[in-house]
């Protein structure tokens, strides 16, 4: 029974978080999936590209174009010419979108701490540590699916 109650508990968790999240930012004109975007990059490095910052943050790169094109209208972020690549563009965050930043994360750490109160730091290190297992299970099925799809089409 709890095997088949933990995607559902998983998602409802995900879908709970972006909605009080988003309720937190919306001052701010920002909504949980551009601050996911901006601490991806904050924390993915400085001058990665379009394509390393969707692997990065697993969504598809239209999805992630949209995210930018309005962190980028807010000037949060810019587009630089990748000097290896003239087709490619490398992600910075601006002055503006490093100071923002940190406005952002105090929202979500105050979110963070309200929901993980009453958990102890042994309970959050077990659940991450199961986390990260699933994660290392999906990722070794998703190498499995995609060797069979490119095998069956070869």
């Amino acid at each position: 029974m709890m095997r088949r109650q933990f995607p559902f508990s998983v998602a409802r968790l995900a879908r709970r978080w972006r909605k009080l999240l988003d309720e937190r930012l919306k001052d701010l004109g920002v909504t949980q999936a551009r601050w996911s975007t901006m601490v991806a990059l904050h924390r993915g490095g400085e001058g990665v590209t379009q394509r390393e910052l969707a692997e990065l943050m697993s969504i598809e790169n239209p999805t992630l174009v949209r995210l930018l094109d309005n962190l980028e209208a807010q000037k949060l972020i810019e587009r630089r010419p990748c000097e290896q690549d003239r087709r490619a563009r490398r992600l910075h965050l601006t002055p503006r979108g490093e100071s923002f930043i940190e406005q952002l994360d105090a929202r979500a750490e105050g979110l963070r701490d309200q929901l993980l109160k009453d958990i102890t730091d042994r309970e959050l290190e077990t659940c991450l540590d199961v986390f990260d297992r699933i994660l290392d299970n999906a990722d070794k099925v998703g190498r499995e699916s995609a060797e069979s799809t490119s095998s069956n089409n070869g």
